[in-house]
């Protein structure tokens, strides 16, 4: 590794430590303020609601690091740009392709640090957070989530969910079982089926059986259809149903597969598990536009508007994915490409926005 590349890691890992440390202190105090009157009204010291906004810092580190690797390429370049480095280096015959390679190298890195993350720490933080969010601070306590299923207690009955698909907010393999007050069996419902459809709950292909007090009898009857009465909404499952992010690539992926083997359409969490993949890739996407926006002439002049120019790169990539996630998730394009096209789309923009700086 040369000086001139050791020298602009040295730069590059300053701000970018600067930015990312200020941005996730900000998030800190405002996630922990903004939650204080849920915190005060649940059964979590102040202490203890530290301690959970604490847990959310890795995934949001994951978060936000494109941004800051963009705004910190960014700065470095500028503040060269501006005291002549990039004209020295220039006349010295070096082009500005060799320069964008320790940026490149950065990338890779961070892409693969928050790769890992997401694999190890995150999982379990999450994980830790949703646990303290569902059962202390909105007292969810009948309801408890697996990685598939979902076991609700509600008044005398016992409900089991095989599988809940967030976004058609439906249901699938659901059976309900009613006991009475000694206990013993008095009813249970399979449904193939259930949707939430003008505040209730509607259920396809039921079978169910009643038991007849004090006998082995029991009374089976079919449907087609049936609205049943239930007390929790489609919201409520998608609390406490284990969600992508609480599971690693790996995990997810066996989740997947076991979803679809037992014949249940898993293309929201098939969008997440390239999502995994995809995201990671930014971080080179987002050196490249930086150095390429760094050494634009104008910025020499006028750092603050490169900063600018930044910031609306990275809001616009946020909001390209989760366009193409949503369109993932509904079924417009497949898993694959919602997950890689805004990656596709600002890595050629990126590229072309470097040649163009030449």
């Amino acid at each position: 590794m040369t000086r001139l590349h050791k020298y602009w890691l040295k730069e590059f890992f300053k701000f970018f430590s600067i930015i990312q440390l200020m941005i996730l202190v900000l998030f800190v105090i405002i996630d922990y303020l903004t939650r204080m009157d849920k915190f005060l009204n649940s059964d979590l010291s102040l202490i203890g609601a530290f301690g959970y906004v604490l847990l959310k810092v890795p995934f949001m580190f994951v978060q936000l690091t494109p941004a800051s690797i963009l705004l910190a390429t960014i700065t470095v370049f500028a503040l060269m740009n501006r005291n002549n480095e990039l004209l020295a280096i220039r006349s010295s015959g070096i082009s500005i392709y060799y320069l964008v390679k320790p940026a490149i190298m950065v990338g890779v890195t961070l892409g693969v640090l928050m790769f890992f993350l997401g694999e190890t720490i995150i999982p379990i933080s999450i994980s830790k957070a949703n646990f303290i969010k569902y059962n202390t601070i909105k007292k969810k306590k009948n309801y408890f989530s697996a990685k598939k299923d979902i076991w609700i207690k509600s008044e005398n009955r016992l409900i089991h969910i095989n599988f809940y698909d967030p976004v058609n907010q439906s249901v699938a393999g659901i059976t309900i079982t009613s006991l009475r007050k000694n206990f013993t069996l008095e009813s249970r419902i399979d449904a193939k089926k259930g949707y939430f459809e003008t505040g209730k709950w509607v259920f396809e292909d039921i079978i169910e059986q009643t038991h007849a007090e004090n006998t082995m009898d029991y009374d089976v009857k079919l449907y087609d259809k049936k609205h049943i009465p239930l007390t929790f909404k489609p919201e409520d499952l998608g609390d406490v149903a284990k969600k992508s992010v609480e599971m690693s690539f790996f995990e997810l992926k066996k989740y997947v597969n076991k979803v679809e083997e037992e014949g249940y359409n898993a293309r929201t969490y098939k969008v997440d598990l390239n999502g995994k993949i995809a995201f990671p890739f930014i971080c080179i996407i987002m050196a490249l536009t930086g150095a390429a926006t760094g050494m634009r002439s104008f910025v020499k002049e006028n750092i603050p508007v490169a900063i600018a120019i930044g910031v609306v790169i990275a809001f616009m990539y946020w909001i390209m994915y989760g366009f193409c996630l949503s369109m993932g998730y509904g079924s417009i394009l497949p898993p694959i490409i919602s997950a890689w096209a805004a990656n596709l789309f600002f890595l050629c923009f990126g590229t072309l926005y470097l040649i163009n700086t030449e």
